[in-house]
């Protein structure tokens, strides 16, 4: 079976997993919740909680309790989007295809949903604990996901971004931070929790946070890439927003052609840091080749 078609299967069995997470539409505050229910349901690659599973997997992870989590990452990850779009920061009106939420919902419901998103992905996780009470893995798994969704991951990096907008002269520390934290955080999480609440040793856990740190350098590269080379048919968002900001990326200090070059040799560093790996998943190295080098 094709990889296109290996993914399409687990991204469809993940949209299941994700869809008993989503809240009733009903109720007084049914608008914020309809806000974040469209945000979740705009589709995407579900690389996170795609990378959890099979790194879960990989560990000989057979139960339920990964589930609560990979809801939870997927709707961190739209939050992250949803406030990421508003006029406050890149002000987008497109996002995986369709309106942005802020522009069919109000820039107030945006934030809300982003808000509402952010506390469901908690109230989800927690709920792990129903599943295996007994299981202490599951407290050290909400600790990284804490901490990678907050001021020392994705939130820092988000900052100092903001930080940095429209000016070139960002410094290469700066950019590396910002890369490490803003895109690779959550890539991060996902594979570390996968690791952690399948019982893999501290040893495993450290191997699996420096591929996940290649993965997330790599990914974000990538990004910068084809937001230079591809379309916004193809992307499904606006292509050249970076230039049009006047941001400083991997592609303005390294050009093109490096920045491809880099994307390759973080690619491979990645993969035979996971062959290295007494366990085995042949589907998550070629998930990881192939999501690196995508197209959108």
């Amino acid at each position: 079976m094709e990889i296109k078609e290996q993914i399409a299967l687990r991204a469809a069995a993940i949209e299941e997993i994700i869809g008993k997470y989503l809240p009733k539409e009903t109720g007084y505050q049914k608008t914020v919740i309809e806000a974040m229910n469209y945000s979740v349901k705009a589709g995407g690659k579900r690389l996170r909680p795609m990378l959890m599973q099979e790194t879960y997997r990989m560990f000989g992870g057979k139960s339920e309790v990964i589930e609560p989590f990979m809801a939870a990452i997927e709707m961190i990850h739209t939050y992250s989007l949803v406030h990421d779009d508003l006029p406050a920061m890149d002000n987008d009106e497109y996002r995986r295809g369709r309106k942005t939420t802020h522009v069919v919902y109000g820039e107030a419901i945006g934030i809300l949903a982003g808000d509402g998103l952010l506390n469901l992905a908690f109230e989800t996780a927690v709920g792990a604990l129903e599943i295996e009470p007994e299981n202490r893995n599951v407290v050290r798994a909400l600790q990284v996901l804490s901490s990678k969704a907050g001021i020392y991951g994705m939130i820092g990096g988000q900052t100092v971004d903001i930080e940095t907008d429209g000016t070139k002269e960002v410094t290469r520390e700066q950019l590396d931070f910002i890369y490490r934290l803003k895109t690779g955080a959550l890539i991060e999480a996902s594979m570390l929790i996968g690791a952690i609440l399948a019982g893999a040793t501290r040893n495993e856990q450290n191997q699996i946070s420096e591929i996940a740190n290649c993965v997330g350098l790599a990914f974000q590269i990538q990004d910068d890439i084809l937001d230079v080379t591809s379309t916004g048919e193809v992307l499904g968002k606006p292509v050249g927003s970076d230039e049009k900001n006047g941001k400083a990326t991997y592609v303005t200090y390294e050009g093109l052609e490096k920045s491809a070059k880099d994307v390759e040799r973080l690619s491979l560093e990645a993969i035979k840091k996971l062959e290295a790996l007494v366990v085995k998943n042949e589907f998550l190295a070629e998930l990881l080749s192939y999501l690196i080098h995508r197209e959108k």
